[in-house]
C-alpha cells in the first residue's frame, strides 16, 4: 500500500509501543503517532477514566474512530491501544500494512509495568487478568502483523533495530 503508516505497532500494554514508536519515528525522520494519545486528547481525560465513567464498550467505539483516521491520515511510525485489534474492522484495516507486534511474557510485563499501575483491565488480580488478556488477544497481534518482534530482556534500542531490520527499513 502505498499510503497510511510506515510501520504500525501492535502489542500488549507494558510492550513498548510508545516507547519504541518514538524511537523508529526519530530514526526514520518519520511523525510518530499513538492512538490512546489521540482518544485522551479529543476527551480530555484519561483512558482509566473514559472506562470508569462510560465503560469499555464507550471507549472501544472511540478506539475504532481514532483508528480508523490514524491509518487513514497518518505517513510515519504509529501506535495502536492494546486492544484495537478485538475489532474485526480494525483488523481488516490493518491487512497488509507493515504492523509489528511487540510481544513479550508475564513476567516482563510484570517487570515494566508492575501490573499495579491505573490499567483499567487489570484492576484485580493483575497477573492472572494479563494473562487472560494475552490468551484471547495473541492470535488476533499474530493475525494482524506481518512480523513479531519478542521485547523480553530487550532495551527499547534493540527492539526498534529489531522492527527496523524485520521491515528492511533504511536507518
Amino acid at each position: 500500500m502505498s499510503t497510511g503508516p510506515l510501520i504500525v505497532l501492535v502489542g500488549p500494554m507494558g510492550s513498548g509501543k510508545s516507547t519504541v514508536g518514538a524511537l523508529l519515528a526519530e530514526r526514520l525522520g518519520a511523525p510518530y503517532r499513538d492512538t490512546d494519545a489521540d482518544i485522551v486528547a479529543a476527551e480530555g481525560r484519561e483512558i482509566s477514566d473514559i472506562f470508569v465513567e462510560d465503560g469499555e464498550e464507550h471507549f472501544r467505539a472511540l478506539e475504532r474512530a481514532a483508528v480508523r483516521a490514524a491509518v487513514a491520515e497518518h505517513t510515519g511510525v504509529l501506535a495502536l491501544g492494546g486492544g484495537a485489534v478485538l475489532d474485526a474492522g480494525t483488523r481488516e484495516l490493518l491487512a497488509g500494512r507493515p504492523v509489528v507486534y511487540l510481544s513479550m511474557d508475564v513476567e516482563e510485563a510484570v517487570r515494566r509495568v508492575g501490573l499495579n499501575t491505573a490499567r483499567p483491565l487489570l484492576a484485580v488480580n493483575p497477573r492472572r487478568q494479563w494473562r487472560e488478556l494475552m490468551e484471547a488477544r495473541r492470535h488476533l497481534y499474530t493475525e494482524v502483523a506481518r512480523v513479531v518482534v519478542a521485547t523480553d530482556d530487550r532495551t527499547p534500542e534493540e527492539v526498534a533495530e529489531a522492527v527496523l531490520d524485520a521491515l528492511e527499513l533504511k536507518k
